[in-house]
Formats: structure tokens, sequence, C-alpha cells
């Protein structure tokens, strides 16, 4: 059974870094695509990043170019997401998620994904 841990959310101030970890068990994730979004409530789930299998290939949101950064560990079985310069409207709930099948592509889209996260709580204070 595929589980997902993301941590490192928190209260920070505008301008301030975060970096979340999310780390997966239950099969071999090094082979596997994955991704970050976030929810805020009365929102819709927004895609925020995408990563292959590899690292080799990753995509953002535009709201996170330039700020946010996808990576991943796969001796480790952790996928990351720093992100700088984080403004208020980043504030929201931030979700990693799994593909069942599929490495090399890159992923927008929720449905695309098929296990998930508890989530992370990410504040930012203006």
């Amino acid at each position: 059974q595929v589980q997902l841990v993301e941590s490192g959310g928190g209260l920070v101030q505008a301008g301030g870094s975060l970096r979340l970890s999310c780390v997966a068990s239950g099969r071999t994730f090094s082979l596997y695509g994955m991704g970050w979004f976030r929810q805020d409530p009365g929102k819709e789930r927004e895609f925020v990043a995408a990563i292959n299998w590899s690292g080799a290939s990753t995509y953002y949101a535009d709201s996170a170019k330039g700020r946010f950064t996808i990576s991943r560990d796969n001796a480790k079985n952790t996928v990351f997401l720093q992100m700088n310069s984080l403004k208020p409207e980043d504030t929201a709930v931030y979700y990693c998620a799994e593909r069942r099948f599929g490495g090399d592509g890159l992923y927008v889209h929720g449905n695309e994904y098929d296990y998930w996260g508890q989530g992370t709580q990410v504040t930012v204070s203006s």
C-alpha cells in the first residue's frame, strides 16, 4: 500500500522560505512521477509542480516559476518542494501526489495522480 507523508509546513513571513518534504513508502518510489498541489479552503485544488522519475525533468505552475523548486532523492524515497520568496497568496494546504503508472511524463491535473498525502499547512503572513 502506497503511503505519502508530507512535512515541513508552518508559519512564515512574506519573503521567507520553507522546504516541504514528502516521504513515500509501499513500492519502488524511483519509477514514478510525482507532483505537488495546494488547496486553500473555498478554492479548487491547484497544481504547483511536477517531476519525472529521475528528477531530470520538472514543470511548474506560473505562480511557482522562479520561486519554487521541486526535486527528489530516490535513495531516500523523498520528493521536496523548496519555496522561496513566499507570498500571502501561497497560503494553503500543500499535498504531494504520486502516479500509479508512468515515470517519464509531467502531469498537471490532479486526476492524473493516484496516491495522495494528508497535506501540510503553509501559512504566509504579510
